[in-house]
């Protein structure tokens, strides 16, 4: 009985949805521009740190998407850092949950000036889907004052890009 189920289900068509439509033209044209709005503006390539502040890890998956095959990022200067002390954007997710209170105010003391804090996803701008929650304290403007939000639950990884050239861009 085991054999039957196993082979319908190995012929049988996945049932996720297909992924959305991607415009290579675009994400190159976003990318460019980003690199040589940072390059002008800092002098250099954009490092960025990713903070969670107790999302679903929605919007991480996307902006781990940033680094693949698709959008590339390390192609056009841009780069994540391990360190908030060589950051120059901290992109935050998730809405302010008790627990990572002290951890995100340390880590953009940390973050040296000229530093852009960029809320990414619904969650970062109002609690979104655990609004209410008793872990949740509220969004992040609580305790830093976003230079950019970037909305979607999640956001793509070319809104996520767009945002990152428009703070860019009206910084200079």
């Amino acid at each position: 009985m085991l054999w039957p189920r196993l082979a319908k289900n190995l012929l049988a068509r996945p049932l996720s949805e297909p992924p959305p439509p991607i415009d290579p033209a675009e994400v190159a044209e976003l990318a460019a521009r980003l690199d040589a709005t940072a390059r002008r503006r800092l002098g250099r390539s954009l490092a960025i740190r990713q903070v969670d502040a107790g999302s679903c890890n929605g919007c991480e998956l996307e902006i781990s998407a940033t680094q693949n095959v698709v959008h590339d990022l390390e192609r056009f200067g841009l780069r994540f850092v391990a360190s908030p002390r060589h950051a120059d954007v901290l992109l935050v997710t998730g809405p302010l949950t008790r627990n990572m209170r002290q951890a995100l105010a340390r880590t953009r003391a940390a973050t040296p000036e000229p530093c852009f804090v960029v809320a990414v996803g619904d969650c970062a701008v109002d609690g979104g889907v655990f609004k209410g929650s008793y872990a949740v304290e509220s969004e992040i403007e609580a305790i830093l004052r976003p230079d950019l939000v970037v909305p979607g639950c999640p956001p793509t990884p070319t809104r996520i890009l767009g945002g990152l050239l428009t703070l860019l861009a009206a910084q200079e």
